[in-house]
């Protein structure tokens, strides 16, 4: 299904932001994670209350992240395991 949505100026700031110095490629990438992190915040609070999250959510939720975040094509775990030999 193809959408048509739009922007105000700021929302495409930030998406133009994150586009330039996340790992996202493209509007769609950056759209389909936030849509993913609004999902699994919603269903979080649905079955805890709106600030509950258990120890084992918030570390998977943590690894996920460092999953996606690279430096120039470097995993964030390389570089921290590269500096520990120094």
């Amino acid at each position: 299904m193809d959408s048509t949505i739009r922007l105000t100026p700021h929302s495409q700031e930030l998406l133009e932001e994150q586009i330039a110095r996340g790992p996202y490629r493209s509007p769609e990438e950056v759209i389909e994670r936030a849509l993913e992190s609004l999902a699994l915040r919603e269903s979080v609070h649905s079955r805890r209350g709106p600030s509950a999250i258990s120890p084992a959510e918030a570390v998977s939720a943590i690894l996920e992240i460092q999953k996606r975040n690279r430096l120039g094509g470097l995993k964030i775990k390389d570089l921290i395991h590269e500096g520990h030999k120094y």
